[in-house]
């Protein structure tokens, strides 16, 4: 193009340089074809120029389009992200929900079986006539002079019952006290493996996780069927996570999710096993829940 407009500059400046006697036809023909060209060039950089604004401007809309896209993008990965968040935080409450209603569930069953024997020695009573005998005719034991008495141990629902309170008010001491104690006269009973767990999660409360895993492997032995084993199978995941010892809490939220796929901690394993960047097991039989 360059050029191109050189020469047609050239040429004009030659004709202009002619001496002006009678032109001939030649040159006249020429001179119009110097026009002509200059028209086209005229036309071409008009039509050039009107391309680039063109061009220009499809560039500025599709630096706007990337940009509006990248940004829908990212308002989406904060949703995303939010969601996730929100729905973590639902099933944490959730749980807790239904942890507080297990709990008031045993302090149901525990005060039914109060009344139960309760009842039960009211009937005995009734059916003792003889004077200085106990029920079902057994002659009462007198107490030797000098002998020391015996302590009476209170009854299971009240120890439980105490414990649970005392860990509900943070009274962690006093309660891991309780509990053992419940463990020590009553562990074949229907609320020791929530005991067991309690001990566990006092113990994960105050930051030894490495004595509350203890706990829960207990419970998860011990009392498998427990409605406390597959919360004992959760929360050891988590101490395993404080101790840094993730491979270690993906098996057991893992095996967790495998052995009981449709509980609320099942959910729980799957939104940390998320966090951590691992995948989880494939559905498993559900068992005993």
């Amino acid at each position: 193009m360059k050029k191109f407009r050189a020469s047609v500059v050239l040429l004009a400046a030659f004709l202009m340089a002619v001496p002006a006697f009678p032109v001939s036809k030649e040159i006249i023909q020429l001179q119009t074809q110097v026009q002509a060209l200059q028209d086209q060039m005229t036309q071409m950089r008009e039509s050039f120029d009107e391309r680039m604004g063109v061009m220009k401007n499809l560039i500025e809309q599709s630096t706007d389009n990337v940009n509006k896209v990248s940004a829908a993008v990212n308002s989406l990965n904060q949703q995303v992200q939010k969601s996730q968040q929100d729905t973590g935080t639902h099933t944490e409450q959730l749980s807790g929900q239904i942890q507080a209603l297990n709990d008031s569930v045993d302090e149901l069953k525990a005060r039914l079986n109060k009344i139960g024997q309760q009842l039960d020695a009211m009937q005995n009573q009734q059916q003792n006539i003889t004077p200085g005998t106990q029920p079902g005719g057994q002659p009462v034991q007198q107490a030797q002079p000098g002998s020391a008495p015996q302590a009476a141990v209170p009854p299971p629902d009240v120890i439980y019952n105490n414990a649970l309170r005392d860990y509900n008010s943070g009274n962690y001491d006093i309660a891991s006290q309780e509990f053992g104690d419940y463990l020590k006269y009553y562990q074949n009973t229907d609320l020791a493996g929530n005991a067991q767990f309690y001990l566990g999660d006092i113990d994960y409360h105050q930051g030894n996780f490495a004595a509350a895993i203890k706990s829960y492997d207990a419970v998860i032995q011990q009392y498998p069927d427990g409605n406390k084993a597959a919360a004992a199978q959760l929360k050891k995941g988590y101490a395993l996570i404080e101790l840094g010892q993730k491979q270690a809490a993906v098996r057991e939220l893992n095996a967790l999710i495998t052995r009981y796929p449709r509980s609320i901690e099942a959910q729980q394993a799957k939104d940390r096993l998320r966090k951590l960047g691992s995948s989880t097991a494939s559905k498993g039989a559900p068992h005993g829940y």
